[in-house]
């Protein structure tokens, strides 16, 4: 083998169709864009989502719901969790730092500490926010809070 006889893998390359070279190419005449209408003119684009005349998709689908421009998604971790946490890790404190480093959150998430579950430690405990029966079950046992 040599650089004269080099050539692409069997089927890796394929001829492009080369449209109006003439009757006997079987590609001339209409060159594949069919008898008149605006698709066989040059310069011919169909709106995005165009149907024929169809009702298009985007129109026949009721419009629903709505998204409230300020809202505030909270990451949601309950008092289970964070006593899981505190007794797998042996911590006293827990914040953001501590969520992402144990996957409870990513970057740029806000955090909410809810009150499912119970709290046996005393946890210093650092959040976005708190629910009030979370703060009372942090307080009750003689933990504290820090909201961000």
């Amino acid at each position: 083998m040599n650089l004269s006889n080099l050539q692409p893998a069997e089927g890796s390359t394929k001829n492009r169709k080369r449209i109006g070279r003439g009757t006997g190419s079987g590609r001339g005449g209409t060159s594949t864009r069919g008898h008149k209408g605006a698709g066989s003119r040059s310069g011919y684009k169909s709106k995005v989502g165009f149907e024929g005349g169809q009702m298009p998709l985007q129109r026949r689908v009721p419009k629903v719901g709505f998204k409230p421009i300020n809202r505030v998604e909270y990451v949601s971790i309950n008092l289970d969790a964070l006593q899981a946490l505190a007794e797998k890790y042996n911590l006293t404190t827990i914040d953001i730092d501590t969520f992402r480093e144990h996957g409870l959150a990513s970057k740029n998430d806000l955090v909410k500490v809810l009150g499912r579950g119970e709290v046996k430690a005393k946890l210093d405990i650092t959040a976005h926010a708190f629910s009030a029966t979370a703060q009372k079950a942090i307080e009750a046992v003689g933990g504290a809070i820090v909201k961000l």
